[in-house]
């Protein structure tokens, strides 16, 4: 067994033995779902996320996708710290002057109060663990959304991710 075979296994393995619940995504072994949970006594705690990691062949040589992880990634790091230090970090300590969402980072700007409601709002309507379930059920890996929004003129505080 090949270096970054053995170590992609021991990561995955990691995960699993840290209660993390791991799919495979077409049967690959380079790319699979993990369920992420929100942070314990945060406004993201109860929230539930279904996480796309993909390996590249070189594993853990390579990039990280997210900027944020990327400027500190280095191989020596694990796929168990990328979800219970660096993922959680992102979520505890977000940075509204290079937001992904500008409306959300306006409203944490001017409100925090009020944006951890509406993170707590939505973490109660989208991130629960049914959700995820039926999504996948539901939606094929490639369609996750028709592109219409379920929302109601309340919601659009928190705005659309800016592409």
């Amino acid at each position: 067994m090949s270096s970054p075979r053995k170590r992609r296994d021991m990561d995955v393995m990691k995960l699993m033995m840290n209660d993390y619940a791991v799919e495979p995504v077409n049967d690959g072994i380079n790319e699979f779902n993990v369920e992420f949970h929100g942070p314990k006594e945060s406004v993201y705690e109860g929230g539930v996320w279904k996480v796309r990691v993909k390996l590249p062949d070189a594993y853990p040589s390579g990039s990280v996708c997210l900027d944020v992880i990327n400027q500190s990634w280095s191989p020596m790091f694990d796929l168990l710290n990328v979800f219970e230090v660096f993922l959680p970090q992102l979520l505890l300590y977000p940075n509204p002057t290079h937001p992904l969402n500008r409306d959300a980072a306006s409203l944490m700007m001017k409100d925090k109060q009020q944006y951890e409601q509406k993170v707590k709002e939505y973490c109660e309507l989208y991130a629960k663990k049914e959700s995820i379930t039926s999504t996948a059920e539901e939606s094929s890996d490639e369609d996750i959304s028709d592109g219409q929004s379920t929302r109601s003129s309340d919601d659009e505080v928190a705005g659309e991710a800016d592409p």
